[in-house]
């Protein structure tokens, strides 16, 4: 690794489902691995398939599932490796554990809000379901979406292109000791890491939403 005396961090992305986590991680990603640095993602649907298989979507079993991915994030970080999370992760009360547990925690809460994601970012439809009432337990619809109150960051998917917040993420690591620079390093086309839920072009690149 080349940045910051090498030790690792997490870098915890928090939202609702569809707000650009994955979008976001995915582009960080690429810029920590032209630095040279070790880097892994941890995303909800990949993990749920994996570490979290066979859980529901009650309080209980969400909150165990951020656990599980913090339990991993912490041995990553602990073993030098930037690490990268980004499960919608509603609970406050579970997110503050999982920081308390990593200690070297960047919080950034990417902001979007429902209206918007129902109108613009609803691929599936599962959004204007859970508005019709058709599925139930959907966060931030009938189900809680508890936004962080101090975040090391918070990013504006409304207003924001993917590029400039990950550019405020890079300016934010760079604050915080994590970076010795905040320039971005990869632009284009970006091979898909494997590691989130964004869909894959026959190349193997980032699927572009439209």
């Amino acid at each position: 690794m080349t940045e910051v005396d090498a030790q690792g961090f997490t870098v915890w992305f928090t939202g609702l489902s569809g707000s650009g986590k994955s979008t976001i991680a995915e582009m960080l990603f690429h810029e920590f691995q032209a630095r040279g640095m070790k880097t892994e993602i941890l995303d909800g649907d990949v993990v749920r398939q994996n570490l979290s298989k066979g859980l529901g979507f009650s309080k209980e079993d969400r909150d165990t599932n951020i656990l599980r991915i913090g339990f991993v994030a912490d041995l990553l970080t602990r073993n030098g490796v930037a690490t990268i999370c980004c499960p919608i992760s509603p609970y406050k009360a579970t997110r503050d554990a999982v920081r308390a547990q990593i200690g070297r925690f960047v919080e950034v809460y990417v902001h979007a809000t429902v209206e918007e994601i129902a109108a613009n970012r609803d691929p599936k439809g599962l959004y204007a379901k859970a508005l019709a009432g058709e599925i139930t337990g959907f966060t931030g619809v009938d189900d809680p979406y508890e936004a962080p109150e101090d975040p090391e960051l918070v990013v504006d998917t409304l207003v924001e292109t993917p590029e400039e917040s990950l550019q405020h993420v890079m300016d934010t690591l760079r604050r915080l000791g994590y970076l010795e620079d905040a320039a971005r390093l990869v632009e284009g086309d970006r091979k898909h890491s494997g590691m989130t839920d964004l869909r894959v072009t026959d190349s193997g690149h980032v699927a572009k939403e439209h």
